[in-house]
């Protein structure tokens, strides 16, 4: 017998409420030195240009979280360091998408997709008209199917992206209204 049908995914901005099933998720979804603890985590809750957002569905105990996106204006080329607790830039040029993660129950839904689409549509309103990223851990066939691209990147930068990992990419797009959802 099959289950009844899942209810529809909602998205909306990311809160600190929703740390500890982001925590959880991100435990799934990254190898250890990739982790970040809460203070991290919330640091980009806070900025002016957050994008960071969560997508739940309703169940018996209200929502679950099933992915987050952690998204926030920055400066261009310039991502920074794993678990850094961030203060508001000075100037912010460019979408960073920090990081994305799914939990097993949301694969397979496009729930990525949508998060990406939603945050860059906020970008796009708050005058960001680049989106930056480290693909980690062999998710960079991921992000060109969203319409990235691997970027040549100069030595300081690529000293920063490896600190992500031996297969982390520098990967940018262009937000136009064309991609924007």
């Amino acid at each position: 017998m099959i289950g009844p049908p899942a209810s529809p995914i909602a998205i909306r901005p990311l809160t600190t409420a929703d740390l500890p099933q982001a925590m959880a998720i991100q435990s799934l979804a990254y190898p250890a030195f990739l982790r970040e603890d809460a203070a991290a985590f919330a640091s980009r809750l806070t900025l002016r240009q957050s994008c960071c957002l969560a997508a739940t569905r309703a169940d018996t105990c209200g929502e679950t979280l099933i992915a987050y996106l952690l998204a926030h204006g920055w400066p261009s080329r310039s991502p920074p360091a794993i678990g850094t607790i961030l203060s508001e830039p000075d100037g912010c040029a460019i979408l960073f998408i920090h990081d994305l993660a799914v939990a097993p129950v949301g694969r397979g839904t496009a729930v990525g997709r949508r998060l990406v689409d939603v945050a860059t549509g906020a970008a796009a309103r708050q005058g960001l008209a680049r989106a930056e990223l480290i693909a980690v851990d062999g998710a960079a066939p991921y992000w060109q199917r969203l319409g990235f691209a691997e970027e040549t990147v100069s030595p300081a930068l690529a000293d920063k992206v490896a600190a992500y990992g031996p297969a982390a990419r520098w990967m940018t797009r262009p937000i136009t209204p064309e991609i924007v959802g």
